[in-house]
């Protein structure tokens, strides 16, 4: 929106005074000629990515736009400005589901970034659903997408501020129906140029994994290692393992660091392998060429390729994955081989499934099949 836009954080409600062209009809979804008309309009919205998931948008707090016609009654009674933005503005939520890391970034900054990007950091962020963690947590990324400190929308209702814009962006776009992922329907941008922002935001300087030759220091392989569910039971078995194959091998524990802690270790490493999970989010910050190797529980092949498999084509990297079968998972200590949970796990509703697939499966690796996985993703480097 271009004009007179007032945000009313009392009353939930964007208030645009419409200018005398045709443009902000449109936005609302009427074709009407703005000079024609009289009547006030209105709508309300969720400035969330995630729109196709009707549980991720019921965390999501709903606004009101309200677009008001200076000839109208209502442009007498609309709140006095109490703070005046010159820069444009792009307001999002930070609710639904953004808390997980994998969706952080999927629902949150890859959107937030095709969306800001244009305006070459002269654009303020405002925030509404607000958590003071994950905004500390993406700070460098918000900083590198605006030279100016976010506003807290959430707050201002406390505080009684009207903030008053020229220029404002409602929601993030981007995101289409792609996992981890731009649209190229939506946007030029692509995930090459979200990772190289990423690269220069955190001053990672490895840009490409490194090829396996005898005379080069040993390929960096790091193992993810998860707390509670989809955890591996053996990882030192697996690094031993590794380590024999010519690897130096990290074991890392992803929620026990900090973003720019995570973007340096990533980038550091030529493989990483990891059980399906929101931890393999991580592999954004990979040198391109790098290997990506999933380990695969049971029933969750599905989701294991729309969230991991399918984004590391647009990011230039390798991929290869490693399905467990039942003696894998430690679903077999309580389950016998031929129950439901192994032969027909779809036949199960969501939160069944999601319990016991996603919430009470650990895997231990068969090192003697899992090995020419590893064997592979030497290959893949040198190649």
């Amino acid at each position: 929106m271009v004009g007179d836009i007032r945000i009313d954080p009392d009353a939930t409600t964007v208030y645009y005074v419409i200018p005398p062209k045709t443009d902000a009809i449109l936005i609302a979804g009427d074709d009407t000629d703005n000079t024609t008309t009289t009547t006030s309009s209105s709508w309300t919205i969720k400035p969330y990515a995630r729109t196709d998931d009707a549980s991720a948008m019921a965390l999501v707090s709903e606004w009101s736009v309200k677009m008001v016609s200076p000839a109208g009654n209502d442009h007498q009674h609309l709140p006095n400005c109490t703070q005046v933005h010159d820069p444009p503005g792009v307001f999002f939520s930070l609710g639904g589901y953004s808390g997980n890391h994998y969706h952080g970034f999927a629902d949150v900054l890859i959107p937030l970034f095709v969306t800001s990007r244009p305006f070459d950091r002269q654009v303020e962020l405002l925030v509404i659903d607000t958590q003071p963690w994950m905004v500390n947590k993406v700070k460098t990324i918000m900083q590198a997408l605006s030279r100016y400190d976010e506003v807290d929308i959430d707050r201002s209702k406390q505080d009684g501020k009207i903030h008053c814009f020229s220029r404002l962006v409602i929601g993030l776009k981007g995101r289409g129906r792609k996992e981890l992922g731009i649209s190229p329907l939506e946007t030029d941008y692509t995930m090459k140029d979200f990772r190289q922002f990423l690269r220069s935001s955190y001053s990672l300087r490895k840009t490409r994994a490194i090829k396996k030759n005898p005379m080069m220091n040993n390929p960096q392989l790091i193992i993810i290692s998860r707390k509670g569910s989809r955890a591996f039971t053996n990882v030192n078995e697996i690094a031993g393992m590794a380590t024999k194959l010519g690897y130096y091998v990290k074991v890392v524990e992803p929620d026990d660091k900090t973003m720019s802690e995570s973007a340096e270790m990533m980038n550091s490493c030529d493989v990483v392998v990891g059980v399906h999970g929101a931890g393999l989010t991580n592999m954004v910050f990979l040198p391109d060429n790098a290997v990506v190797v999933q380990v695969i529980p049971l029933a969750l092949d599905w989701s294991a390729k729309i969230y991991y498999e399918e984004p590391t084509k647009e990011m230039n990297l390798r991929y290869l994955q490693y399905k467990i079968k039942k003696e894998e998972s430690s679903l077999i200590g309580r389950y016998s081989p031929d129950h439901v949970v192994f032969t027909t796990p779809w036949s199960f509703k969501w939160e069944e499934f999601r319990s016991i697939y996603m919430q009470n499966q650990n895997v231990t690796v068969d090192l003697r099949r899992f090995r020419p996985t590893l064997v592979k993703a030497l290959e893949l480097l040198h190649d």
